[in-house]
Order: C-alpha cells, then structure tokens, then sequence
C-alpha cells in the first residue's frame, strides 16, 4: 500500500489541501450561520432559511471534507511514519490541533441540533467569541507545516 501511496503522493496531498481548505471554510462559516440564527429568533422566515443552510452546510460540505482530510492526512502519515518518529514536535503539535477541530466540528453538530428544535441556550456574543477558534487552529496548523519551528 506504501507504494501505491507514494506513486499519488501529491495528488494525495492536493486533495488533502482541498478538502482542508473546504472543511475549514464550513468550521468558519458555520458558527457565523449560528450569530445570524440566535440574533434574528424573532423572525421565523429567516430563521428557517438560516436552517437550511446550517444543515447543508455541515452535511453536505463540512463532514464530507473532514472525512476527505483525514483519510488523505493518515495515507500521508502511513507512507512517512518517519515523521511521527523523527522527534520533531511540529506534527504532534499540529496533529493535536487537528484534534480539537475534530472535537469542534462534533461540537458544531450538537448546536445545530439545538437550533434546529429551537431549543438552545446560547446568544449571538456567545457564538461570536466561538467563531474565533477555528481561526486560531488554523493559524497553528499553517505555522506548524510552514514554517515548522519546531
């Protein structure tokens, strides 16, 4: 399989920037989705068409890209394991970041099940401030990849 793996490693690698990329996008736009839903309650017409794009957003987009990055990312770890070995921290550390994406993303599912029943607990501020940790994962992980400091 290595050698399969190695043969495709760029296109493996390309796809694995686009669906980065892509799953990065939903991870900043959805809790964007989730202000505008939890400030605009009182009007139910938008509220509905802030749903439908909440739902397609994190099934249609963000959980297909997520599963695409880690399965391209693990076929990129499995012909280098090298790098999980070498004693440089940049991986763990970046890996560790990805980790906590993942948990957000989970996270992401259970808000929008509350607001899909109308049922949360949370205010735009709260969702504002949320918003914010995608952004400081993703700038974690470019920093580790990039510039590898570590």
């Amino acid at each position: 399989m290595t050698e399969w793996i190695n043969e495709y490693y760029f296109w493996i690698k390309w796809i694995h920037y686009l669906a980065f990329v892509s799953w990065m996008a939903g991870l900043f736009y959805l809790p964007r989705l989730f202000v505008y839903h939890t400030e605009h309650k009182e009007n139910k017409g938008f509220v509905e068409v802030v749903k439908i794009q909440e739902r397609k957003l994190y099934f249609a987009i963000q959980n297909p890209a997520m599963i695409a990055t880690l399965i391209t990312g693990s076929l990129m770890l499995h012909a280098h394991k090298e790098i999980l070995m070498t004693g440089t921290a940049y991986m763990h550390i970046k890996l560790t970041c990805v980790t906590l994406l993942i948990l957000f993303h989970i996270h992401n599912y259970f808000c929008l099940r509350s607001l899909s029943k109308d049922i949360y607990t949370k205010n735009g501020t709260y969702f504002r401030i949320y918003n914010e940790f995608p952004t400081i994962m993703f700038i974690i992980i470019a920093l580790m990849m990039v510039v590898r400091p570590f």
